[in-house]
């Protein structure tokens, strides 16, 4: 490495960087990342003191917005206190978080099991499902993104499983997606009923005495923000329960104020047998993850040993941050402020959008979790082509705007504590960039 100038930290964070950090899902060589030096709020600023627009909320996680002086106060109070003990051992800050979850659960899960992030959470979510039933397999949607470790990126759908299926015991189904229905529908309601209809085939080509549990995204993030039809998870649940097939809700990005609400999965008026969280539970601000536990299964190891456990299970600094994000959220009414933006200001925004824009084919989500389905035509939907896609995110960046893309998406996702004001600024950003005849 080349002397640098340390007096200047940017340019020295970005040397470092390409030097020694090796990043996830790239090509390493020709990584350019931007260096963000300070974030507050829904704004982040580089090293130049540009000022930008979080609409990713970094990887749909920031839900509480950045630096909250709450969290951050949380954070260094724990530290001063006791910065880590062992998973073995009780500690106060462990136990009010894992009671604040229990308490926003659905009544009839009663236990958490802390991880370090949403990807072991699955991991361990389909390991006490197979122990509870004694039975191996796993079935789960193509669209979709269950994180990177063995079984979790083995159960997960899209491009990202094909290197890495070395786990076993998995299978795929189609979940509801009308814009590109794989049954032909016209309506939310024929989609709905076929996409069962696949599910109950799929259970039964795949030996319903063999299937553990059905592992579903409640609503599908990085696949494309696929809010479920009224009736599909509820429908899930009764093939579920038909075959003494479990359900695992993945909550790990819709949870914790995304959609407008505590957990996605409970407008559908539906109960899981497990939960899997991490993300918006603490907004990132310490890795964290886990699983809410029904009592049925937790009573299976009542006295049986759990055969799983982390180091930093329930890490004194992460459940710390926990409490205060939860209890935050909960006093500065956060969350219905996602519900409020989503249904009154965001919402109606994108879709207006829309109707100028011939780029947009669907516009669709909730609460502060919403995807502009970009295509070459609305009459064919073929898929807006990638160079242009990496033109879009080029000039939003260039707008002052951090955006979220996914194949021929843009997914807009800022933090819950979003203003009025500030998606109107973000609103008049992607109407720039996706009007301007240049991409």
């Amino acid at each position: 490495m080349a002397a640098v100038d340390t007096a200047d930290p940017d340019r020295l964070a970005y040397e470092l960087d390409r030097e020694y950090v090796f990043h996830s899902w790239s090509a390493q060589a020709a990584l350019d990342p931007m260096v963000v030096s300070r974030a507050l709020g829904t704004r982040v600023w580089d090293g130049a003191g540009r000022s930008y627009l979080d609409f990713s909320s970094q990887l749909v996680n920031v839900n509480i917005g950045h630096q909250h002086p709450a969290m951050v106060r949380a954070i260094a109070d724990q530290a001063a206190r006791l910065c880590t003990i062992g998973p073995s051992a009780a500690n106060l800050a462990r136990g009010e978080a894992a009671r604040r979850i229990v308490e926003l659960a659905p009544d009839g899960l009663t236990k958490v099991f802390f991880t370090n992030g949403g990807a072991d959470a699955v991991e361990n979510a389909i390991r006490m499902a197979r122990l509870h039933t004694g039975r191996s397999k796993v079935l789960s949607a193509y669209r979709s993104y269950h994180g990177n470790t063995g079984s979790a990126v083995t159960a997960t759908g899209d491009w990202r499983r094909l290197p890495n299926e070395y786990a076993q015991g998995h299978a795929h189904f189609h979940g509801p997606y009308l814009y590109r229905s794989e049954f032909w529908s016209q309506t939310p309601e024929q989609e709905c009923e076929r996409a069962l209809a696949h599910l109950e085939r799929t259970v039964t080509v795949e030996g319903p005495d063999r299937i553990a549990a059905v592992l579903l995204e409640s609503v599908p993030g990085t696949a494309g923000v696929l809010v479920p039809p009224p009736g599909y998870l509820a429908g899930v649940r009764e093939i579920a329960d038909e075959h003494g097939i479990l359900l695992i809700l993945d909550e790990v990005m819709a949870g914790f104020g995304r959609t407008g609400a505590w957990f996605a999965h409970t407008r559908h008026g539906v109960r899981p047998d497990l939960i899997t969280f991490a993300k918006g539970v603490n907004s990132g601000y310490v890795p964290v993850g886990g699983v809410v536990i029904g009592e049925a299964i937790a009573k299976t190891f009542d006295d049986r040993v759990f055969p799983g456990g982390l180091t930093y299970s329930g890490h004194p600094l992460a459940c710390a941050s926990i409490v205060a994000a939860l209890d935050t959220m909960a006093e500065e009414g956060i969350v219905d402020n996602a519900a409020r933006i989503g249904r009154d200001v965001l919402g109606p925004a994108l879709r207006a959008l829309a109707e100028d824009c011939p780029l947009i084919g669907e516009v669709r989500g909730e609460g502060v979790f919403w995807a502009l389905e970009l295509v070459e035509d609305r009459a064919t939907r073929a898929p807006l082509r990638a160079d242009r896609m990496g033109r879009i995110k080029t000039a939003l960046i260039a707008g002052g705007l951090l955006p979220f893309l996914a194949d021929n998406r843009i997914h807009v996702v800022p933090p819950c504590t979003v203003t009025d004001a500030e998606v109107a600024e973000a609103i008049a950003i992607y109407r720039s960039v996706l009007m301007s005849g240049e991409i």
